[in-house]
Protein backbone atom coordinates (compact mmCIF):
# COMPACT_ATOMS: atom_id res chain seq x y z
CA UNK A 1 0.00 0.00 0.00
CA UNK A 2 2.32 2.76 -1.24
CA UNK A 3 2.12 6.38 0.53
CA UNK A 4 1.55 4.59 4.10
CA UNK A 5 3.46 4.90 7.34
CA UNK A 6 2.81 2.26 10.07
CA UNK A 7 3.35 3.91 13.60
CA UNK A 8 3.89 2.78 16.94
CA UNK A 9 2.21 4.90 19.66
CA UNK A 10 3.29 5.29 23.16
CA UNK A 11 1.11 7.06 24.86
CA UNK A 12 1.49 9.09 28.52
CA UNK A 13 0.43 7.94 32.01
CA UNK A 14 -2.67 7.99 33.46
CA UNK A 15 -1.93 10.56 35.79
CA UNK A 16 -2.56 12.80 33.17
CA UNK A 17 -6.23 12.59 34.03
CA UNK A 18 -7.94 13.09 37.08
CA UNK A 19 -10.83 10.41 36.11
CA UNK A 20 -9.66 7.11 35.43
CA UNK A 21 -9.98 6.04 31.39
CA UNK A 22 -10.17 2.03 29.86
CA UNK A 23 -10.20 3.19 26.22
CA UNK A 24 -7.22 4.52 25.54
CA UNK A 25 -6.35 0.59 23.52
CA UNK A 26 -9.52 1.62 21.17
CA UNK A 27 -8.24 5.41 20.95
CA UNK A 28 -4.87 4.58 19.38
CA UNK A 29 -5.66 6.27 16.49
CA UNK A 30 -5.29 9.40 18.51
CA UNK A 31 -2.20 11.02 19.65
CA UNK A 32 0.41 9.68 21.94
CA UNK A 33 4.49 9.90 21.43
CA UNK A 34 4.98 8.68 17.87
CA UNK A 35 7.59 6.42 16.29
CA UNK A 36 7.59 5.41 12.54
CA UNK A 37 8.40 1.29 12.65
CA UNK A 38 7.83 0.47 9.10
CA UNK A 39 7.70 2.35 5.85
CA UNK A 40 5.60 1.52 2.99
CA UNK A 41 6.39 4.07 0.49
CA UNK A 42 10.14 4.22 -0.51
CA UNK A 43 10.63 8.05 -0.75
CA UNK A 44 9.45 8.22 3.32
CA UNK A 45 12.48 6.51 4.32
CA UNK A 46 15.14 9.00 5.18
CA UNK A 47 12.96 11.26 7.08
CA UNK A 48 11.04 8.88 8.74
CA UNK A 49 12.48 5.79 9.21
CA UNK A 50 12.90 4.59 12.85
CA UNK A 51 12.84 8.38 13.99
CA UNK A 52 10.25 9.63 16.74
CA UNK A 53 7.55 11.84 15.18
CA UNK A 54 7.96 15.35 17.36
CA UNK A 55 4.07 15.71 19.06
CA UNK A 56 2.65 19.66 18.28
CA UNK A 57 0.02 21.26 19.94
CA UNK A 58 -2.29 24.48 19.30
CA UNK A 59 -3.91 23.97 22.97
CA UNK A 60 -2.36 27.64 24.05
CA UNK A 61 -3.84 29.51 21.02
CA UNK A 62 -7.06 27.85 21.18
CA UNK A 63 -7.06 28.87 25.04
CA UNK A 64 -5.75 32.13 24.56
CA UNK A 65 -7.93 32.97 21.86
CA UNK A 66 -10.87 32.29 23.89
CA UNK A 67 -9.31 34.06 26.76
CA UNK A 68 -9.08 31.37 29.27
CA UNK A 69 -6.66 30.84 31.79
CA UNK A 70 -5.07 27.18 32.28
CA UNK A 71 -7.04 26.94 35.19
CA UNK A 72 -10.30 27.29 33.46
CA UNK A 73 -9.29 25.20 30.55
CA UNK A 74 -7.96 22.40 33.27
CA UNK A 75 -11.76 22.69 34.73
CA UNK A 76 -13.50 22.26 31.30
CA UNK A 77 -11.20 19.75 30.57
CA UNK A 78 -11.35 17.40 33.53
CA UNK A 79 -7.49 17.67 33.65
CA UNK A 80 -4.83 19.25 36.30
CA UNK A 81 -3.63 22.61 35.43
CA UNK A 82 -0.35 20.88 35.76
CA UNK A 83 -1.48 18.77 32.87
CA UNK A 84 -2.46 21.77 30.81
CA UNK A 85 0.99 24.03 31.66
CA UNK A 86 3.01 20.47 30.28
CA UNK A 87 0.88 19.60 27.25
CA UNK A 88 0.92 23.59 26.01
CA UNK A 89 5.00 23.38 26.48
CA UNK A 90 5.25 20.04 25.07
CA UNK A 91 6.68 18.56 27.97
CA UNK A 92 4.42 16.24 28.03
CA UNK A 93 2.34 14.28 25.54
CA UNK A 94 -1.19 13.84 26.39
CA UNK A 95 -2.80 10.35 26.57
CA UNK A 96 -5.65 9.52 24.01
CA UNK A 97 -7.90 10.58 26.52
CA UNK A 98 -6.83 14.26 27.54
CA UNK A 99 -6.48 14.48 23.95
CA UNK A 100 -10.31 13.76 23.22
CA UNK A 101 -11.24 16.22 26.44
CA UNK A 102 -9.23 18.85 25.24
CA UNK A 103 -10.82 18.68 21.68
CA UNK A 104 -14.48 18.58 23.70
CA UNK A 105 -13.28 21.20 25.58
CA UNK A 106 -12.42 23.50 22.19
CA UNK A 107 -15.79 22.06 20.74
CA UNK A 108 -13.41 20.94 18.03
CA UNK A 109 -11.71 17.49 16.61
CA UNK A 110 -8.55 16.01 17.93
CA UNK A 111 -6.85 16.38 14.68
CA UNK A 112 -7.03 20.52 15.25
CA UNK A 113 -4.78 20.96 18.09
CA UNK A 114 -2.60 17.90 17.72
CA UNK A 115 -0.42 17.11 15.06
CA UNK A 116 2.50 14.48 14.33
CA UNK A 117 5.51 15.51 12.10
CA UNK A 118 4.19 19.38 12.01
CA UNK A 119 5.75 22.32 13.00
CA UNK A 120 4.57 25.93 13.16
CA UNK A 121 7.25 26.75 11.08
CA UNK A 122 6.08 24.76 8.21
CA UNK A 123 6.31 26.14 4.29
CA UNK A 124 4.46 29.39 4.19
CA UNK A 125 3.51 31.61 1.09
CA UNK A 126 2.48 35.16 0.96
CA UNK A 127 -1.19 35.61 -0.12
CA UNK A 128 -0.15 38.64 -2.09
CA UNK A 129 3.85 40.36 -2.14
CA UNK A 130 3.94 42.32 0.31
CA UNK A 131 4.39 46.53 -0.45
CA UNK A 132 7.55 46.96 1.50
CA UNK A 133 10.87 45.17 2.35
CA UNK A 134 9.62 45.17 6.30
CA UNK A 135 5.65 44.88 7.38
CA UNK A 136 3.65 43.89 9.99
CA UNK A 137 1.88 40.28 8.88
CA UNK A 138 -0.65 38.01 9.76
CA UNK A 139 -1.06 33.91 8.95
CA UNK A 140 -4.28 32.00 8.40
CA UNK A 141 -4.09 28.62 7.55
CA UNK A 142 -6.08 27.91 4.36
CA UNK A 143 -6.51 24.48 2.19
CA UNK A 144 -4.11 23.12 5.30
CA UNK A 145 -1.46 25.74 3.63
CA UNK A 146 -0.10 29.10 6.33
CA UNK A 147 -0.54 31.77 4.20
CA UNK A 148 0.82 34.75 5.00
CA UNK A 149 -0.81 38.56 4.70
CA UNK A 150 0.51 42.14 4.50
CA UNK A 151 -1.02 44.08 7.40
CA UNK A 152 -3.32 46.34 5.97
CA UNK A 153 -6.26 48.95 7.07
CA UNK A 154 -9.32 47.22 6.98
CA UNK A 155 -12.85 47.99 8.15
CA UNK A 156 -11.92 46.13 11.47
CA UNK A 157 -9.43 48.99 12.39
CA UNK A 158 -5.88 47.97 14.16
CA UNK A 159 -5.84 44.55 14.64
CA UNK A 160 -2.88 42.62 16.38
CA UNK A 161 -0.47 41.43 13.93
CA UNK A 162 1.52 38.05 14.01
CA UNK A 163 4.60 39.07 13.13
CA UNK A 164 7.47 41.48 11.53
CA UNK A 165 8.61 40.79 8.22
CA UNK A 166 12.66 42.68 8.16
CA UNK A 167 15.18 41.97 5.63
CA UNK A 168 14.10 39.23 3.69
CA UNK A 169 13.45 37.20 6.94
CA UNK A 170 9.90 36.40 9.14
CA UNK A 171 10.27 37.48 12.93
CA UNK A 172 6.97 35.40 14.68
CA UNK A 173 5.84 36.65 17.53
CA UNK A 174 1.57 36.54 17.73
CA UNK A 175 -0.13 34.09 19.85
CA UNK A 176 -3.43 33.40 17.45
CA UNK A 177 -3.60 30.42 15.48
CA UNK A 178 -3.52 30.07 11.84
CA UNK A 179 -5.96 27.44 11.99
CA UNK A 180 -9.13 29.18 13.75
CA UNK A 181 -8.45 32.30 11.72
CA UNK A 182 -11.36 32.83 9.35
CA UNK A 183 -9.84 35.18 6.12
CA UNK A 184 -12.58 37.37 3.96
CA UNK A 185 -12.52 39.79 0.97
CA UNK A 186 -15.32 41.94 1.14
CA UNK A 187 -16.57 45.71 1.19
CA UNK A 188 -18.83 45.19 4.11
CA UNK A 189 -18.56 48.19 6.17
CA UNK A 190 -20.50 46.00 9.19
CA UNK A 191 -18.21 43.37 9.63
CA UNK A 192 -17.04 44.32 12.76
CA UNK A 193 -20.28 42.84 14.45
CA UNK A 194 -19.67 39.45 12.81
CA UNK A 195 -16.04 39.81 13.65
CA UNK A 196 -16.68 40.54 17.30
CA UNK A 197 -19.41 37.64 17.74
CA UNK A 198 -17.01 35.44 16.03
CA UNK A 199 -14.36 35.72 18.43
CA UNK A 200 -16.71 35.99 21.21
CA UNK A 201 -18.74 32.74 21.16
CA UNK A 202 -16.34 30.75 18.98
CA UNK A 203 -12.71 32.05 19.47
CA UNK A 204 -12.25 32.33 15.80
CA UNK A 205 -10.15 35.87 14.19
CA UNK A 206 -11.68 37.05 11.13
CA UNK A 207 -9.33 38.96 9.10
CA UNK A 208 -11.28 41.30 6.75
CA UNK A 209 -9.41 42.43 3.24
CA UNK A 210 -11.67 45.26 1.84
CA UNK A 211 -11.92 44.34 -1.77
CA UNK A 212 -14.59 44.99 -4.80
CA UNK A 213 -17.04 41.72 -5.76
CA UNK A 214 -14.50 40.86 -8.31
CA UNK A 215 -11.49 41.21 -6.69
CA UNK A 216 -12.89 39.24 -3.76
CA UNK A 217 -14.27 36.23 -6.30
CA UNK A 218 -10.81 36.64 -7.88
CA UNK A 219 -8.93 36.27 -4.48
CA UNK A 220 -11.47 33.11 -3.68
CA UNK A 221 -10.18 31.33 -7.13
CA UNK A 222 -6.72 31.92 -6.38
CA UNK A 223 -7.26 30.14 -2.86
CA UNK A 224 -6.01 33.13 -0.88
CA UNK A 225 -9.28 33.93 1.04
CA UNK A 226 -11.96 31.65 2.60
CA UNK A 227 -14.83 33.81 1.24
CA UNK A 228 -15.67 36.94 -0.55
CA UNK A 229 -18.28 39.63 -0.08
CA UNK A 230 -20.09 39.90 -3.46
CA UNK A 231 -23.33 42.39 -4.51
CA UNK A 232 -24.48 42.39 -8.28
CA UNK A 233 -27.97 41.19 -7.43
CA UNK A 234 -30.62 43.83 -7.05
CA UNK A 235 -33.16 42.81 -4.17
CA UNK A 236 -35.11 39.85 -4.46
CA UNK A 237 -32.95 38.41 -7.96
CA UNK A 238 -29.85 36.92 -5.82
CA UNK A 239 -29.51 34.66 -9.08
CA UNK A 240 -27.28 37.51 -10.94
CA UNK A 241 -24.69 37.07 -7.69
CA UNK A 242 -24.74 33.78 -8.52
CA UNK A 243 -24.44 33.89 -12.14
CA UNK A 244 -21.11 36.52 -11.58
CA UNK A 245 -19.77 33.70 -9.49
CA UNK A 246 -20.40 30.89 -11.67
CA UNK A 247 -18.69 32.79 -14.24
CA UNK A 248 -15.82 33.46 -12.20
CA UNK A 249 -14.68 30.17 -10.62
CA UNK A 250 -13.98 26.86 -11.52
CA UNK A 251 -15.52 25.44 -8.62
CA UNK A 252 -18.65 24.67 -6.87
CA UNK A 253 -19.29 27.21 -4.62
CA UNK A 254 -21.93 27.95 -2.12
CA UNK A 255 -23.36 31.59 -1.21
CA UNK A 256 -24.88 32.42 2.38
CA UNK A 257 -26.78 35.50 2.30
CA UNK A 258 -26.01 38.05 4.51
CA UNK A 259 -28.34 40.75 4.18
CA UNK A 260 -30.36 43.15 1.65
CA UNK A 261 -29.00 46.74 1.79
CA UNK A 262 -29.40 49.97 0.24
CA UNK A 263 -26.89 51.75 -1.98
CA UNK A 264 -27.44 55.04 -3.14
CA UNK A 265 -25.51 58.53 -3.57
CA UNK A 266 -23.68 60.13 -0.34
CA UNK A 267 -23.76 63.69 -1.21
CA UNK A 268 -22.46 66.85 0.20
CA UNK A 269 -24.94 69.06 2.89
CA UNK A 270 -26.01 71.72 1.66
CA UNK A 271 -25.80 71.00 -1.93
CA UNK A 272 -29.55 71.36 -2.19
CA UNK A 273 -29.69 68.02 -4.70
CA UNK A 274 -32.85 66.09 -3.86
CA UNK A 275 -33.06 63.39 -5.96
CA UNK A 276 -30.45 61.06 -8.11
CA UNK A 277 -31.59 62.75 -11.20
CA UNK A 278 -31.09 66.07 -10.00
CA UNK A 279 -27.49 64.87 -9.39
CA UNK A 280 -26.84 63.57 -13.02
CA UNK A 281 -28.30 66.77 -14.31
CA UNK A 282 -25.68 68.89 -12.06
CA UNK A 283 -22.50 70.40 -12.40
CA UNK A 284 -20.64 68.53 -9.44
CA UNK A 285 -17.94 66.72 -9.02
CA UNK A 286 -18.35 62.97 -8.77
CA UNK A 287 -16.31 60.56 -7.04
CA UNK A 288 -16.30 56.96 -8.60
CA UNK A 289 -15.28 53.02 -6.87
CA UNK A 290 -12.46 51.26 -8.51
CA UNK A 291 -13.54 48.86 -11.94
CA UNK A 292 -14.87 45.72 -10.64
CA UNK A 293 -16.98 46.51 -8.05
CA UNK A 294 -20.67 46.45 -7.43
CA UNK A 295 -20.66 50.13 -6.89
CA UNK A 296 -18.65 50.74 -10.04
CA UNK A 297 -21.16 49.28 -12.19
CA UNK A 298 -24.28 51.07 -10.74
CA UNK A 299 -22.59 54.63 -11.27
CA UNK A 300 -21.98 53.38 -14.57
CA UNK A 301 -25.49 52.76 -15.04
CA UNK A 302 -27.04 55.95 -13.92
CA UNK A 303 -24.16 57.97 -15.63
CA UNK A 304 -24.60 55.98 -19.08
CA UNK A 305 -22.09 57.41 -21.78
CA UNK A 306 -20.70 60.25 -19.35
CA UNK A 307 -17.19 60.18 -18.63
CA UNK A 308 -15.78 58.12 -16.09
CA UNK A 309 -15.17 60.69 -13.02
CA UNK A 310 -11.18 61.78 -12.28
CA UNK A 311 -11.18 60.52 -9.08
CA UNK A 312 -11.27 57.04 -7.78
CA UNK A 313 -11.86 55.21 -4.30
CA UNK A 314 -11.16 51.90 -2.93
CA UNK A 315 -13.81 51.20 -0.22
CA UNK A 316 -17.82 52.86 0.68
CA UNK A 317 -15.90 54.52 3.48
CA UNK A 318 -12.81 56.04 1.03
CA UNK A 319 -15.58 57.60 -1.19
CA UNK A 320 -17.05 59.27 2.16
CA UNK A 321 -13.80 60.44 3.09
CA UNK A 322 -13.59 61.67 -0.14
CA UNK A 323 -16.68 63.85 -0.50
CA UNK A 324 -16.26 64.73 3.72
CA UNK A 325 -12.83 65.94 2.31
CA UNK A 326 -14.24 68.05 -0.21
CA UNK A 327 -12.59 65.78 -2.78
CA UNK A 328 -16.09 65.48 -4.55
CA UNK A 329 -19.29 66.08 -4.44
CA UNK A 330 -21.18 63.28 -4.72
CA UNK A 331 -20.24 59.37 -5.22
CA UNK A 332 -21.63 55.81 -4.56
CA UNK A 333 -21.48 53.97 -1.23
CA UNK A 334 -23.76 52.39 1.25
CA UNK A 335 -26.40 54.15 3.35
CA UNK A 336 -24.61 53.08 6.35
CA UNK A 337 -21.78 54.84 5.44
CA UNK A 338 -23.18 58.06 4.05
CA UNK A 339 -24.92 58.38 7.55
CA UNK A 340 -21.69 57.71 9.40
CA UNK A 341 -19.89 60.49 7.59
CA UNK A 342 -23.30 62.89 8.11
CA UNK A 343 -23.88 63.18 4.08
CA UNK A 344 -26.97 63.43 2.32
CA UNK A 345 -28.36 60.27 0.81
CA UNK A 346 -30.17 59.42 -2.16
CA UNK A 347 -31.45 55.92 -2.44
CA UNK A 348 -30.71 54.79 -5.79
CA UNK A 349 -31.85 50.07 -4.85
CA UNK A 350 -31.68 47.93 -2.40
CA UNK A 351 -29.02 44.64 -3.16
CA UNK A 352 -28.44 40.99 -1.93
CA UNK A 353 -25.10 40.47 -0.38
CA UNK A 354 -24.03 37.30 -0.35
CA UNK A 355 -20.75 35.44 1.09
CA UNK A 356 -19.38 33.23 -1.33
CA UNK A 357 -16.98 29.47 -0.32
CA UNK A 358 -15.90 26.84 -2.17
CA UNK A 359 -18.79 23.66 -1.66
CA UNK A 360 -15.63 21.74 -0.77
CA UNK A 361 -14.42 24.29 2.61
CA UNK A 362 -18.57 24.06 3.46
CA UNK A 363 -17.50 21.50 6.61
CA UNK A 364 -14.22 24.08 7.59
CA UNK A 365 -14.99 24.65 11.71
CA UNK A 366 -14.83 28.36 10.41
CA UNK A 367 -17.32 28.12 7.94
CA UNK A 368 -19.71 26.49 10.20
CA UNK A 369 -19.19 29.50 13.28
CA UNK A 370 -19.59 31.69 10.63
CA UNK A 371 -22.99 30.34 9.60
CA UNK A 372 -24.19 29.90 12.83
CA UNK A 373 -23.13 33.51 13.78
CA UNK A 374 -25.28 34.82 10.34
CA UNK A 375 -28.01 32.82 11.49
CA UNK A 376 -27.88 33.76 15.12
CA UNK A 377 -30.94 35.91 16.27
CA UNK A 378 -28.43 38.22 17.71
CA UNK A 379 -26.96 38.93 14.96
CA UNK A 380 -29.58 39.58 12.60
CA UNK A 381 -30.95 42.09 14.74
CA UNK A 382 -28.22 43.98 15.85
CA UNK A 383 -27.38 43.49 11.84
CA UNK A 384 -30.89 44.82 11.34
CA UNK A 385 -30.50 47.77 13.19
CA UNK A 386 -27.98 49.79 11.07
CA UNK A 387 -29.15 51.88 8.83
CA UNK A 388 -29.98 50.41 5.45
CA UNK A 389 -29.45 46.96 6.06
CA UNK A 390 -32.37 44.31 6.70
CA UNK A 391 -30.80 40.74 8.09
CA UNK A 392 -34.75 39.08 8.06
CA UNK A 393 -33.13 36.68 5.23
CA UNK A 394 -29.43 36.45 7.02
CA UNK A 395 -28.44 32.75 6.67
CA UNK A 396 -29.76 31.12 3.73
CA UNK A 397 -27.88 28.94 1.86
CA UNK A 398 -27.83 28.50 -2.07
CA UNK A 399 -25.59 25.67 -3.21
CA UNK A 400 -24.24 26.30 -7.21
CA UNK A 401 -22.71 23.65 -9.31
CA UNK A 402 -19.95 24.84 -11.86
CA UNK A 403 -20.24 23.88 -15.37
CA UNK A 404 -16.82 23.19 -16.14
CA UNK A 405 -15.90 22.71 -20.11
CA UNK A 406 -14.84 19.56 -21.00
CA UNK A 407 -11.05 19.44 -22.06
Amino acid sequence: MSGYLRIQLDFSPKSLLRKSDRHENSLMRYYGTAKVVAVDDPKHWNNAMNAEMQLTNRVKSYRVARGWSQDELAQRAGISRASVSAIETERLSPSAAAALTLAAAFQCRVEDIFQIGETERAERAWAWAPRREKCRYWIAEIRGKKMLFPAESSNLGLLPHDGIFDGGELHDHGDFDPARTLVVASCDPAIGLLASLLHERHGVRLLAFSRSSREALSLLKQGVVHAAGIHFAKAGQRDRNASVAADSLDFDFSLLHMARWQEGLAVTPGLHVRSVQAALNAKIRWVARENGSAARELLNQLREDQAPPRRTAQSHRAVAEAIRSGWADVGVCLRLVSEEAELDFLPVREEEYDLCFAKDCESDPRLRALTEIVRSEDYRRKLSELPGYDAASAGQIENVKVERANT
